[in-house]
């Protein structure tokens, strides 16, 4: 193997690392973003691991944040709390954040 051979198998490793550290995140920020939704509709107990796990499992319908935010959006309005889409963008935000330096620290 060459030199640059050896560069782009290092830059390979790197970025399937780096996409699966950002996948633990995504979900780990979902799981907190249900439990939070699940807090301010009132769930409790057992409802409030349910309603995460059906955060997490809404990622999987689109590329991208909409599906998760749309589907907690939604049910926060439907429960009645009074809250705006730029609010759960906003906590879907810090949440990731505290995330992915939750998986940094492994």
């Amino acid at each position: 193997m060459t030199t640059f051979d050896d560069r782009e198998q290092g830059f390979e490793k790197k970025f399937a690392l780096d996409q699966e550290q950002e996948f633990k995140a995504t979900a780990r920020r979902n799981r907190a973003l249900g439990k939070w939704a699940a807090g301010l509709m009132g769930l409790e107990g057992k409802h409030v691991d349910e309603y995460a796990q059906a955060v997490v499992k809404s990622d999987f319908e689109l590329p991208g944040d909409e599906d998760v935010l749309r589907k907690v959006f939604e049910d926060l309005k439907g429960s009645g709390v009074n809250v705006t889409e730029g609010d759960v963008r906003m906590k879907m935000a810090e949440l990731l954040a505290q995330a992915r330096e939750e998986v940094k620290k492994g």
